[in-house]
């Protein structure tokens, strides 16, 4: 697998991506500048990082969406190649159109950084079909803007598709308003496009990587991508 870590001015999330898919792919891990007109050709893997793309001026994502590489990662995208954006990277690809929806500011209006528990709630996609459907899982979160939302309808297209791949819950697996770290509406805290394969989360699986961080739910998501893509 040859996978690519898109990298925006204010990204600062691109070299834990790196680290964590180099220890799991056991190969380097290409480091493609927002300004480059195309990605390798031979790319199997597109990730967008966390971070402040553009120092988040007008929306998050919002300049980000329209550099050069993104035209590529867009028709890649729409081809077939997977997409996995990351906080900021879920940010990109709503201001992309690849997902619907946006992210606005935390109902509490302060950035949140903690460990969350998510349910998993598709476990045959290429990014989670080593989970279990509805395991609970251990991710951290650091942002400001993770309150996901769309309107009605298209919530409930994203249920009725099944598309919400992640949610906020407690640690029993419960979805309440307790465990919803932001105000996302329905408690989303990840979904993918139709294909089922671009998925944006706003979680950082990078994060908890390893028992010397904390715990390793987070190197499964790689793990499961390795195998996907093989």
């Amino acid at each position: 697998m040859h996978a690519c870590v898109v990298v925006f001015p204010g990204s600062n999330c691109d070299r834990d991506v790196k680290v964590a898919l180099e220890a799991v792919i056991r190969r380097p891990v290409r480091m493609v500048w927002h300004a480059d007109p195309s990605l390798p050709a031979d790319c199997d893997l597109i990730v967008l990082p966390g971070g402040f793309a553009y120092g988040d001026y007008l929306r998050c994502g919002a300049m980000a969406a329209h550099t050069p590489v993104m035209r590529d990662v867009v028709a890649r995208a729409k081809r077939g190649t997977p997409v996995l954006g990351i906080c900021n990277g879920f940010q990109v690809l709503t201001e992309t159109g690849l997902l619907p929806g946006t992210l606005m500011r935390n109902a509490s209006l302060r950035f949140v950084c903690r460990d969350v528990f998510l349910k998993v709630e598709r476990s045959d996609t290429l990014f989670t079909n080593r989970y279990a459907k509805h395991e609970v899982i251990q991710i951290p979160i650091a942002h400001g803007d993770g309150n996901y939302f769309a309107d009605e309808d298209t919530l409930d297209e994203l249920e009725g598709d099944g598309r919400v791949v992640f949610r906020y819950v407690d640690a029993t697996g419960n979805v309440n308003a307790a465990a919803n770290p932001n105000g996302a509406q329905r408690n989303i805290a990840g979904i993918c496009d139709k294909s089922r394969r671009v998925l944006g989360m706003m979680p950082h699986p990078e994060r908890l990587f390893e028992p010397l961080l904390g715990g390793g739910d987070g190197r499964r998501l790689f793990e499961i991508l390795l195998v996907s893509l093989q």
